[in-house]
């Protein structure tokens, strides 16, 4: 009798469901939507580089430095949007748009009763844009100050260490190309009106493939391969080489990381900028 409808009764329908219980909802973008005024924008025009090492993140990477110790390589930080004129996308955001980024870069020593070697400070703004005739352009042009410092442990430990006040402001432009959503080339120039230590001129570059979209709970590889070049050094720097997997969540760009990285050259922590170092180890990048 359940299964047979009165007068007026709609027949029973046997109810489906999908072979996955979890669905996440999809965001609809549109993609032609004109430009407008935001404040506070949630995604990003310009993605960081992902082998820049003074990029401001949020990222740990446990390294074993060739004839030192093992290291534990901290980064507390962001860039964030302050204003945009332009609109959203699944991809990157598209339109000009101002950010301001802040970070410290801390070096602990693991063996040494995990003391604080050092710290570097990063804080700046840019003012980033795609280009509406092609969007795979991408540029940003800003300025940010870094300085380095000793720890306190660290001078303790070795009383007769001669410290070096390292700091320069620098003015940097820089431009990326997107061959697909996920193979970018990049290059970027500074040149330093103030600088302690530091020359004037540094110069970047690299190839990054990784998703720039949101990915499944599965996430997706990523490969990434940078230098840095810094004129105190004769125009040496650092090589740094990641790999590993990667998710990207609803807001484009943001990037959460994990796997092997490598870096060959002049010492990431500028309070020993002269000092060589092969890195090896692991790391997890979160990525604005």
């Amino acid at each position: 009798m359940i299964n047979q409808p009165g007068p007026g009764q709609v027949p029973w329908v046997e109810p489906t469901y999908p072979d996955s219980v979890y669905q996440r909802p999809i965001t609809v973008v549109e993609e032609e939507a004109p430009y407008e005024w935001t404040v506070l924008p949630k995604g990003m025009v310009y993605k960081s580089y992902l082998t820049g090492q003074k990029e401001s993140r949020l990222s740990a990477q446990l390294v074993k430095i060739t004839d030192d110790n093992w290291m534990l390589d901290g980064n507390l930080g962001g860039r964030f949007g302050v204003l945009r004129y332009g609109r959203d996308s699944s991809f990157l955001s598209d339109g000009i748009q101002w950010d301001v980024e802040g970070s410290s870069h801390v070096r602990l020593d693991i063996p040494e009763d995990v003391d604080v070697r050092s710290a570097d400070f990063r804080a700046g703004t840019q003012l980033t844009w795609s280009y509406a005739a092609d969007p795979r352009h991408r540029s940003r042009f800003g300025y940010y100050h870094l300085s380095s410092h000793l720890g306190d442990e660290f001078l303790l430990k070795n009383p007769g260490y001669d410290r070096l006040n390292y700091a320069h402001d620098l003015i940097i432009f820089g431009h990326s190309y997107y061959f697909t959503p996920r193979l970018r080339v990049y290059g970027e120039a500074g040149w330093a009106f103030y600088h302690l230590v530091a020359d004037p001129w540094e110069f970047q570059f690299g190839i990054e493939w990784a998703p720039n979209e949101r990915t499944s709970p599965w996430g997706e590889p990523f490969v990434a391969i940078g230098t840095h070049l810094r004129q105190e050094v004769n125009f040496g720097g650092s090589f740094v080489v990641q790999a590993g997997w990667a998710w990207v969540g609803d807001i484009p760009g943001r990037t959460l990381r994990m796997g092997l990285h490598y870096h060959n050259g002049d010492s990431t922590q500028n309070s020993f900028y002269d000092n060589f170092e092969q890195q090896i180890g692991f790391g997890i990048w979160y990525d604005f």
